[in-house]
C-alpha cells in the first residue's frame, strides 16, 4: 500500500469527520432563499497594534467561541466566505472570529514596522487573553497553514483554556524538496528582493481599481471568488503589507526547519485535527504519516474534492472546508460539553 492509499484510508476513518458533502449540496447552500448572516469587520487594538478582526457573535448565548487564525499572508478578509459558511453549519450555536496578523491588513500598518512569527504568536496569545479571558467559552482553534502551527503554540500556551485545535492544510515544518518553497524562501532572505516584490505589489496596487482587479483575476487568482479578489486589491497589494508577509515568511522558515513539538502534540493528540491536501507543498502527506507515526491518536483527514492550500479563495473550497470543520466540532467539542 502506497503512501496516498494509506492517507485515504486514514481519511475514511477518521473519527468525528465525514467525507465531502459532495457538490450538490455546495450548489443547494449557494441557492439558499435565505441570506446567510454576514461577518463584519472589526479593528481593535492588540499587543498595541490595530488588529483586524472578522467575526459573527451568536445570537443566543452560546458556550463556544471559534478563533480562526490566518495562514500567511495573515488577512482576515480572505475568510469571509468561510467565518460565514461555518457559523451557518454550526447552525449559529457559536460565535466565530478570524483574526489577521499586525500590519498585514489596509489599516494596520504599525508605521513600518516588521513583524516575525514568534511576535504573531504572542500577539494571538494576547488576543485571547484580552478578549476571551474572562468569557467562560469553550475556545476552539481553528489554524491555516502556519495558522497551524501559531495554533499550536498557543494551545501550548493557554492548556487551560482551548478545549480543541483544528489545522487546516498545515505548515508545520519545512519541505525541502519543495521547490517553490526554496523559490519563496529565497526572496524572503534576501532584503533587497523582498523591497523590490512590494514595490511592485504597491504600484499594482496603486493602478486604476479595475486593472488592479483583471491583474489580480489574470495572475493570483483566475479562479477566486468576489470575496478573495476583494481581499487582495485592498490589503494585499500595499508595500508595507507585503514587506511584513515577507519578513514573517523569511522567520518561519528559520523555525520550520526544526522538527514539531512532538512531545506536546502526543500530550493533546485527543484535542488535535488536521486536515491535508492530496497535492499540498505547504503540508504533503509525508508529514501526514509522521503526526500518525508520533501521535497516532490526532484526527487526520484527506481532502480529496481537489481544493488547494488557499481553499478560502473561492467559494467551494471554503464551503466544503466549513462542512468538514463544523461537523468536527459537532463530534469532538459540543458532544464532550454536554
Amino acid at each position: 500500500m502506497n503512501g496516498t492509499q494509506r492517507c485515504c484510508r486514514l481519511f475514511r476513518s477518521v473519527r468525528g469527520a465525514r467525507p465531502s458533502p459532495g457538490t450538490g449540496s455546495m450548489e443547494r447552500a449557494r441557492l439558499t432563499p435565505f441570506p446567510r448572516e454576514q461577518a463584519a469587520t472589526r479593528i481593535c487594538k492588540v499587543s498595541s497594534f490595530a488588529t483586524e478582526l472578522l467575526e459573527i457573535r451568536s445570537k443566543e448565548p452560546s458556550s463556544l467561541h471559534v478563533v480562526l487564525i490566518a495562514g500567511n499572508p495573515g488577512i482576515a478578509a480572505f475568510y469571509k466566505d468561510f467565518v460565514e459558511a461555518l457559523y451557518e453549519n454550526l447552525g449559529g450555536q457559536a460565535s466565530i472570529t478570524a483574526i489577521g496578523h499586525i500590519s498585514h491588513c489596509q489599516k494596520g500598518s504599525a508605521h513600518g514596522q516588521l513583524f516575525s512569527l514568534y511576535e504573531q504568536i504572542d500577539h494571538k496569545v494576547d488576543f485571547i487573553e484580552q478578549e476571551l479571558q474572562h468569557s467562560g467559552q469553550s475556545i476552539v482553534l481553528v489554524g491555516h497553514s502556519i495558522g497551524a502551527y501559531i495554533g499550536l503554540e498557543v494551545f501550548k500556551r493557554l492548556q487551560n483554556k482551548i478545549n480543541f485545535l483544528v489545522g487546516l492544510y498545515p505548515f508545520l515544518k519545512l519541505d525541502k524538496s519543495s521547490v517553490k518553497q526554496s523559490a519563496i524562501g529565497y526572496i524572503a532572505r534576501s532584503s533587497l528582493l523582498s523591497k523590490g516584490v512590494s514595490l511592485f505589489a504597491s504600484f499594482v496596487g496603486s493602478l486604476q481599481p479595475s486593472i488592479t482587479r483583471g491583474i489580480v483575476r489574470r495572475f493570483l487568482g483566475p479562479s477566486w471568488s468576489v470575496t478573495a479578489v476583494d481581499a487582495a486589491c485592498c490589503h494585499l497589494l500595499r508595500y508595507n503589507t507585503m514587506r511584513n508577509v515577507l519578513f514573517m515568511a523569511m522567520t518561519e522558515f528559520q523555525k520550520l526547519n526544526e522538527e514539531p513539538d512532538w512531545t506536546f502534540i502526543r500530550a493533546e493528540e485527543d484535542k488535535i485535527a488536521f486536515l491535508f491536501g492530496v497535492d499540498d507543498h505547504w503540508g504533503p502527506l509525508s508529514h501526514l504519516e509522521e503526526i500518525s507515526k508520533h501521535a497516532p491518536r490526532v484526527t487526520l483527514s484527506v481532502e480529496t474534492e481537489g481544493h488547494t492550500h488557499g481553499y478560502c479563495c473561492t467559494e467551494a473550497g471554503s464551503f466544503w472546508v466549513a462542512d468538514y470543520v463544523a461537523n468536527l466540532i459537532k463530534n469532538q467539542v459540543l458532544v464532550t460539553n454536554k
